[in-house]
This record gives structure tokens, C-alpha cells and sequence, in this order.
């Protein structure tokens, strides 16, 4: 079996992965109850992931070896029946059954999913959306309540909006996260068991009060689920009171637009649930992760605070120079955000606002003039979804990424019809970037003897001269 190294600051995470440890009893109570044992937390994203325990390959490699197999043998009958009792498994005897259960390499990198947001345990899935899925059907329940924020990613807002009441009865409220006094009214006391928001919300960058909705959640005897896609480091939400964080690791963890993966990050109790072998919304639905995908992510998770420092510095230059040039732009790191300084209060020191800016161009049609010219003239970035890439990927938010939302509901989120949405990538130099940036804005309107001075005006004051009254408004 694997070799395995314990930091003095482990962090411990599942430490029986199917038993019973207040979720649902699954044990026959031949087992004493255990209690996960309590070490010190890092608070620090990166110091925790460096405090995780190290896996060791089969034969001593730095790395850790791929379960690649399905399903696993046992060397006596009754021991089978055991592991299916859950008096065995992989705390317990280092035993597995099938790797829809559970597998060496996911857990490992459950670990790691663990370490970086400060939970007792994580449990990696085949996509963000099956995280999602998976804890809302397992905390909600039929017939149950939600209150969520009234912007979210499409996808999600159309979970809760329309599959989840179709298919299980479940109601959902939208309402404005930042307005306390109105999640409050949106409550139903004894039937809201979930609120969800993002920490920083798809695509209008609003940046949750994640204390404030943990305290409502939780006086109202609901728990707060934070989806962190966008904010991996930036924001610890589990550390800030929320309940559950879930992920997509395709995005920012992934880094290289090539994996789909998700994560749910929270209690070991919550995990064990959802790995019941009668009653499991992760077990019975089965969003399995295959292990090789959990070995390339765990390579890539070392060097995400490094990435997001990047992406943070490069999106917060970017947006600095866009607002001089009269744009209108959002970024929670622009100190005229309505969410600055509450980012910063929440935000892990050392990784900036993250790598997502917001341009509103007014209308589609300019929108999409401007995405042209940023790909086919000036090679800025990419015309793409997703996120989290060494490329810049920009994209129309209401015509695509949230196109599932009817349009009242989009005007109600603050979704212009010309916000383009953009993943700030790291590839290349600043100002090579800026530059093209540069170029294919001019291309937006005839070039006048005014235009020309003013991006002259706005290359010269890169450095910091604020002249931004002096540019004209594209």
C-alpha cells in the first residue's frame, strides 16, 4: 500500500469515511465510536495545503501512485461483509470495496480539497454541477426550502428554479444576498433548510456577507452553502461561518480548461451521509470521480496560490487601466466596488480580489464587436466559457453563461445584455496583453485625432497618474 507522510499540522479529514459519526448510524455498534482527532489549522490556504498529509507512490515515488482499479479484493469472505457493515474501511483497515465508494487517489485529493478550505473533510465529484446537485438533494430533501441569492451561475439558478421543484418539490426563494432584512423575510421557519450563494457571484462579481448569511442560516436552523468557484484561496468560507463550500475544479483548481471536476468541501458527518450505502445522495447517484483525474489535480493544487496571485495582480491592472479609459468596469479590487472593502476584511492576505473582471459595453451588439476584435484582430484572449485558464476567456454572460435565466430574472441580477465576462489569464507579459487590449478598442469606433490622444494619454499614465477624467467614454 502507499507510503503516507503526516505533517505536525496534519489536518485531519475523514477520519471514518463510512461510519457513524452523526449523520445516520450506520454501524452495527461492533466499533467504538471514534472522534476525529483535533490538530491545528493553518489559516493560511497555502500553508494548510502544505500541512496536508503527503502521499508517497507504491514503491517510494514523491508522488502518489493511481488506484486505477474498479473494485478491490479481500482475502477472507467474511471481510467483505464487514466492509458493507462498515466495521472496515479506509481508515479501518486501509480496505476498499468500489471506487464509486470510495478510491485511494479521490481521497487523497479529497485531503487536499480539505486542507485548502479548512473542513474536516471533501469528497470529490465528476463536475461542479454534480457537487451541487448532490448537497442540495442531501440537505434539502423533498418538498424542503432554499433561500438563494438571486444572482448565480445559470446552471445552478436553473437547479433550483426549475429540475429540483419539478422533479422533488423543492421551492426556492431569489433574493437579494446583500439585503439582510430580505433573506431574512424569504426564510420559512421549519421548512428552509439551505442558503446558497456564491462568494463572489456569476457574472456580476457581488461579493456575498458570508458572517451575515452564516448567522441568518443558522438562527433560522439552516446551513449556509457557499459555491467558492471563483475566489479558490482568495476566500476561505467555511473559516468565515459557512457550512458547506462546494467547487468547480474545472475552473481556477484545474487551471488548464482540460478537466471537469467538482468538490464538496464541509463536516465529516455531511460526507459519511452522502456516502450511505441506503440513503447516500453520492453514493446513489454516483458523480464518481475517476482517479486519474484526481492525480493530475492533485499535481495542480501545490501551485494555485501562485496562479491566483497572478491572475489577482494581472485582473486588478487590467481593470485599473480599463476605468482611466472612462470604461465602465466591475472588480471587487477597485477601491469605487460596493463590495471592496468587504472583500478585503474576508479575503486570505497575499492572493488579491481574484482573476475575474466584469466589462459593460452597453449593448450585445458592442459587446461582441469588442470580443471580435479582442481574439480575431489582437489575439487578447479567447472567446470561450469557463474560467480559471492561463488565457484570458471572455464571454457574453446573458447570452450564454447565464442564458438559462429568463431575461427579468437577469435584469433583476444586474446582468447588462453587453457585460462581458472575463477570466483573466496570466500567459504572456502585462503589457503585451495591454497593448492588444488597447488596439482592439480603438478598432471600436472611426479613429478620430481625440481618440488617438486620449489612448496615448492612457498608455503614458500606466504608471500611475490618474487622468481618468480626461478620457473619452467608449
Amino acid at each position: 500500500m502507499a507510503q503516507t507522510m503526516a505533517a505536525t499540522s496534519e489536518l485531519v479529514t475523514l477520519k471514518r469515511p463510512f461510519g457513524n459519526d452523526g449523520f445516520g448510524d450506520s454501524s452495527n455498534g461492533s466499533v467504538a465510536e471514534e472522534k476525529p482527532k483535533t490538530r491545528r489549522r493553518e489559516a493560511d490556504p497555502a500553508a494548510a495545503l502544505a500541512s496536508a498529509r503527503h502521499e508517497f507512490g507504491e514503491h517510494g515515488g514523491v508522488n502518489m501512485s493511481i488506484e486505477a482499479s474498479a473494485t478491490f479484493t479481500v482475502m477472507e469472505p467474511d471481510t467483505m461483509r464487514r466492509l458493507f457493515a462498515g466495521e472496515l474501511g479506509p481508515d479501518r483497515g486501509d480496505m476498499y470495496i468500489y471506487s464509486r465508494h470510495f478510491n485511494p487517489t479521490v481521497l487523497a485529493l479529497g485531503r487536499q480539497m480539505a486542507a485548502l478550505e479548512g473542513t474536516e473533510a471533501a469528497y470529490c465529484t465528476a463536475s461542479g454541477m454534480s457537487a451541487i446537485s448532490a448537497v442540495l438533494m442531501q440537505l434539502v430533501g423533498a418538498g424542503g426550502h432554499v433561500v438563494a441569492s438571486r444572482c448565480l451561475y445559470g446552471g445552478t439558478h436553473a437547479l433550483l428554479a426549475r429540475f429540483l421543484p419539478r422533479t422533488s418539490g423543492v421551492r426556492a426563494t431569489f433574493v437579494d444576498a446583500d439585503d439582510e432584512a430580505a433573506v431574512r423575510a424569504a426564510v420559512v421557519p421549519g421548512e428552509t433548510r439551505v442558503v446558497y450563494v456564491e462568494t463572489m457571484s456569476n457574472p456580476t462579481l457581488a461579493v456575498a456577507d458570508i458572517p451575515m448569511l452564516a448567522r441568518v442560516a443558522h438562527e433560522a436552523g439552516a446551513k449556509l452553502v457557499v459555491d467558492n468557484t471563483f475566489t479558490p484561496v482568495v476566500v476561505s468560507p467555511a473559516r468565515l461561518g459557512a457550512d458547506v463550500v462546494v467547487h468547480s475544479v474545472s475552473k481556477f483548481i484545474s487551471g488548464g480548461a482540460d478537466i471537469i471536476a467538482g468538490a464538496i468541501c464541509g463536516p465529516a458527518s455531511l460526507v459519511n451521509a452522502m456516502m450511505d450505502l441506503q440513503d447516500g445522495a453520492l453514493m446513489l447517484l454516483g458523480p464518481t470521480m475517476n482517479a486519474k483525474v484526481a492525480f493530475e489535480l492533485s499535481e495542480r493544487l501545490p501551485h494555485l496560490p501562485l496562479r491566483i496571485q497572478e491572475h489577482s495582480r494581472r485582473a486588478l491592472a487590467f481593470a485599473t487601466r480599463m476605468q482611466r479609459l472612462g470604461l465602465r468596469v466591475l472588480y471587487p479590487g477597485l477601491p469605487d466596488h460596493p463590495h471592496h472593502a468587504r472583500l478585503a476584511a474576508m479575503g486570505n492576505p497575499g492572493y488579491g480580489s481574484g482573476g475575474m473582471l466584469c466589462l459593460d459595453m452597453g449593448t450585445e451588439e458592442r459587446a461582441n464587436r469588442l470580443m471580435h476584435h479582442l481574439q480575431n484582430t489582437t489575439q487578447f484572449g479567447l472567446m470561450a466559457v469557463s474560467l480559471g485558464y492561463y488565457e484570458t476567456l471572455m464571454s457574453c454572460s446573458g447570452s450564454s453563461t447565464s442564458s438559462e435565466m429568463p431575461p427579468e430574472d437577469r435584469a433583476r441580477a444586474g446582468i447588462s445584455p453587453g457585460l462581458v465576462r472575463m477570466s483573466v489569464g496570466y500567459n504572456g507579459t502585462l503589457e503585451q496583453r495591454w497593448a492588444q487590449f488597447e488596439r482592439a478598442l480603438a478598432l471600436m469606433q472611426p479613429p478620430t485625432p481625440t481618440h488617438h490622444l486620449n489612448l496615448k494619454g492612457a498608455a503614458a499614465d500606466r504608471d500611475g497618474t490618474d487622468a481618468g477624467n480626461n478620457h473619452r467614454k467608449h
